[in-house]
């Protein structure tokens, strides 16, 4: 697996790289802009192409954009989804300049509103996202806690929208804090083998370009949205080694999403490589 961390662009994308590379990563995720605000600002690609030559001279193989935490594709009010979309699609051209393979994005909430209806709407939105999406470049829907009306909390959900889109370039990222969260019990081999079981049937592990490696103190289908350090929280070193035993994560990225700074990242890295070695 290539492994690496979200990581904070905010000091220029040298300084990102350098991080990434004091700490030994072969991926890494970070945001193209401000995640909590709507707007987006024109794209310079001179600056991403000398990302994207800096990363494959660190030897980091893989990257990935995390969209907006405003991003709502289900909203039913027009000004969220449209705004939505707009960032999504700004994303993906950012994606494209900087040959950064992944743009991994939640979906929303349904809020109020049927399911099936708000379904209808994701699918509109991501179906216009990929009309134009570039080549080498996939969208990737992470799936969720599944508190309230969350979209994409069950791996039945992500694989309707696989099935009902079937756009190649439209994959997943299966976060183990939040597979958790909505009740899979990752903690054993046994439950792990489960999981991919279930992966495999509704969604198809091809389909699964990108993991999120984190672990989490919310007890077995809390449904919130919290990470902790690997090995540390209720998945723990059991649940992680078996992952790690696991066919379905041979060959894909991972980003861990650890909570901290640098002394927590070192550790965390190191042990989620010392479960795969």
């Amino acid at each position: 697996m290539n492994f690496g961390l979200h990581v904070r662009v905010g000091a220029g994308y040298d300084e990102t790289i350098a991080y990434a590379q004091r700490l030994g990563c072969t991926s890494l995720q970070f945001f193209s802009g401000n995640p909590k605000t709507y707007r987006v600002g024109a794209i310079d690609a001179p600056a991403l192409e000398r990302f994207s030559n800096g990363r494959k001279a660190a030897g980091i193989a893989t990257s990935a954009i995390h969209t907006s935490y405003l991003i709502n594709l289900a909203s039913e009010d027009p000004k969220i989804s449209n705004g939505s979309l707009r960032l999504l699609t700004n994303d993906l051209r950012v994606a494209a300049a900087g040959s950064v393979p992944f743009v991994n994005t939640h979906l929303g909430s349904y809020g109020k509103r049927d399911r099936s209806e708000g379904f209808a709407q994701v699918v509109a939105a991501l179906e216009t996202a990929l009309t134009d999406i570039a080549p080498g470049v996939y969208l990737v829907m992470e799936n969720s806690a599944g508190a309230g009306q969350l979209c994409g909390g069950t791996m039945e959900e992500l694989g309707a929208l696989i099935r009902t889109i079937g756009h190649p370039q439209l994959a997943v990222c299966l976060d183990t804090a939040h597979s958790w969260a909505a009740g899979y019990e990752i903690d054993s081999a046994e439950g792990v083998d489960r999981f991919f079981d279930l992966v495999d049937r509704e969604i198809g592990l091809d389909r699964v370009v990108m993991f999120h490696f984190n672990d989490t103190e919310i007890p077995l289908g809390g449904h919130k949205d919290r990470h902790w350090h690997i090995g540390e929280g209720l998945i723990g070193l059991a649940g992680f080694r078996a992952i790690a035993g696991h066919a379905g994560v041979k060959g894909k990225t991972a980003i861990l999403e650890t909570p901290g700074e640098e002394p927590d990242d070192v550790r965390n890295m190191d042990r989620i490589r010392s479960l795969f070695a």
